[in-house]
């Protein structure tokens, strides 16, 4: 004999979904093995002797302090350690350096880059200088080749590196106004240099928009928040780019497993 069968059946509970997996402490590189990048590498290496050829150039035939004063010399210089480090690091198959210092050191080399053809090497500009880095009127073929060198084909190459041979999406807008505080360093620096200098001395101002004689400190100032401003917004341009552009090293990735066919 069967029980009867209840009027009203209680609500059952309802089932709990499944819980959500944490994320895994263990990095991506523990279960994809990395592949090295030779052609990359050599990229990098040819980018980093090209800036420290040009910068090399300018010690050889000018003043070393006047020339290391220069911030297109010290981006360069920064440009020619990250890109070496970056060579070793694509060799090896190791992870690539932190998105913080190389995008600064790509903003910094682009925005002299610009400073120098924008401002400094053109005729209309009222910033115009028609010295060389070594404080020369007139250049020689050899500078001209090192200063071509540094503010045209190495801000190119690491344009093309960022743009080809680096992973997307690694760049965060935080980063932006910490890119700044080394060009609030310089604006300091030059105040500092033109304050040790004698008045009237050579190159007591390396760039014309931050010369006090001529424009006073309330003029250089105005000038450096500009430039501030424009720099900043570059920062964010690139940062934006960063996140929309194509993954141009996507591949498949090899996790050292492999399908077998089924037996039987």
């Amino acid at each position: 004999m069967t029980a009867p069968i209840p009027r009203d059946i209680p609500d059952l509970p309802a089932i709990p979904g499944m819980p959500a997996l944490p994320p895994s402490p263990v990095p991506a590189t523990a279960v994809v093995a990395p592949a090295p990048r030779p052609l990359t590498a050599v990229f990098r290496l040819l980018t980093a002797l090209a800036a420290t050829t040009g910068v090399t150039i300018h010690l050889l035939l000018g003043s070393p302090p006047r020339v290391l004063s220069h911030f297109t010399i010290q981006s360069s210089i920064l440009l020619a350690l990250v890109f070496t480090l970056s060579t070793r690091r694509s060799w090896t198959a190791r992870r690539p350096l932190p998105a913080t210092l190389t995008g600064a050191t790509l903003l910094y080399v682009t925005s002299a880059a610009l400073v120098h053809h924008l401002l400094l090497a053109n005729e209309t500009s009222p910033f115009a200088m028609p010295a060389s880095i070594t404080g020369d009127t007139t250049p020689t073929l050899l500078q001209n080749i090192a200063d071509h060198t540094l503010h045209t084909a190495v801000p190119i190459a690491a344009l093309l590196d960022w743009l080809l041979l680096t992973t997307p999406g690694r760049l965060r807008l935080r980063q932006a106004s910490g890119w700044l505080l080394y060009p609030l360093a310089y604006l300091a620096f030059s105040f500092a240099r033109g304050e040790f200098l004698l008045p009237g001395a050579p190159g007591r101002y390396l760039y014309s928009f931050l010369d006090v004689d001529r424009h006073g400190y309330k003029g250089v100032l105005g000038n450096a928040l500009l430039l501030g401003l424009s720099v900043y917004a570059a920062a964010v341009l690139l940062i934006a780019l960063d996140h929309a552009r194509p993954n141009p090293i996507r591949h498949r990735a090899k996790t050292g497993f492999r399908l077998q066919p089924p037996v039987g």
